[in-house]
């Protein structure tokens, strides 16, 4: 596709506030690569690592000057001098975080999802909420592109207010784009990262496995009400593989069409940015930023 001037200018100047999630239904797809190659492409972007269990663009973008805050969520605490063992709090939860045996009160942390009904309910206020730290987020500057992340602390079982804190920037006016690398599948995890966004781009592999994930996350966003377009990944040109059938099938618009190809997977594997050091790979990245934007219209 030939670029266009209005093209040109967008990517230059950045639209306002334009916010661009790249979702996978598994891991594994290259929705990473996708989508620190597309920061890297567009004109002081900002990348937003939210797949907080995993998190590695910032193995690509090495970001410096970085700034680190610590994520807290709410968790009750009994105090058993107060507590007359009424079990309202057992009761009341419906996450089955509060036990009450050997005549105390037992808090499952890790089960809680700091909603605070135990403490308002509590007759004999004798629950108050302490902070606890389950990760962190972590911003810094790649260049032009400005980079968060959020890392989850080893074992905890949710790091939705980690994404929920990450996002929090999506509310601050700048221009640019925002690419929003989501976590993969389709869990509560993926709604939350992508509920703000303008676009989404699903990438995936050209197998029957892929295509089968590609299912999950476009019934998602449809679900959603989101503009969303597929970015084959590891294509083979000059065959037609199952996720270009299942686009074709359900008039999906394919966006890109990124190769299987030698180069690309040595440079992806030693986390170097294809579009930094390969004419070739930053014509195609931005072509197919060229096409999101179109597509999104």
């Amino acid at each position: 596709m030939n670029w266009t001037p209005s093209t040109r200018e967008i990517i230059a100047t950045g639209p306002t506030e334009m916010n661009i999630a790249v979702l996978s239904g598994k891991g594994g797809t290259g929705k990473t690569m996708v989508s620190v190659n597309l920061a890297k492409v567009a004109t002081s972007s900002t990348y937003i690592d939210c797949d907080v269990e995993e998190p590695n663009g910032h193995l690509y973008l090495k970001p410096e000057n970085l700034i680190r805050e610590e994520v807290s969520v709410l968790v009750p605490r009994c105090d058993p001098n107060i507590c007359n063992g009424c079990r309202e709090c057992v009761r009341f939860c419906r996450f089955n975080a509060l036990a009450f045996s050997l005549d105390r009160l037992t808090v499952f942390s890790d089960m809680c999802h700091s909603c605070g009904g135990c403490s308002a309910i509590c007759p004999q206020e004798a629950i108050t909420e302490h902070p606890r730290m389950i990760g962190y987020v972590e911003s810094g500057q790649s260049g032009d592109v400005c980079v968060r992340t959020g890392v989850m602390n080893i074992g905890e079982a949710a790091g939705l207010p980690i994404i929920t804190r990450l996002l929090q920037s999506l509310s601050v006016p700048k221009k640019g784009i925002t690419f929003i690398d989501c976590p993969p599948g389709s869990s509560c995890s993926v709604m939350e990262s992508i509920k703000n966004t303008d676009f989404c781009v699903l990438v995936t592999e050209p197998t029957v496995f892929g295509t089968h994930d590609l299912d999950l996350v476009v019934e998602l966003v449809s679900i959603l009400d989101k503009p969303f377009g597929v970015i084959l990944n590891k294509n083979i040109e000059g065959e037609l593989n199952p996720s270009e059938e299942y686009c074709l099938k359900k008039n999906i618009p394919i966006i890109g069409r990124i190769p299987f190809d030698r180069e690309l997977s040595s440079l992806c594997s030693e986390a170097r940015i294809a579009s930094e050091e390969s004419a070739r790979f930053k014509e195609l990245f931005q072509n197919v930023l060229n096409n999101i934007l179109e597509t999104a219209g």
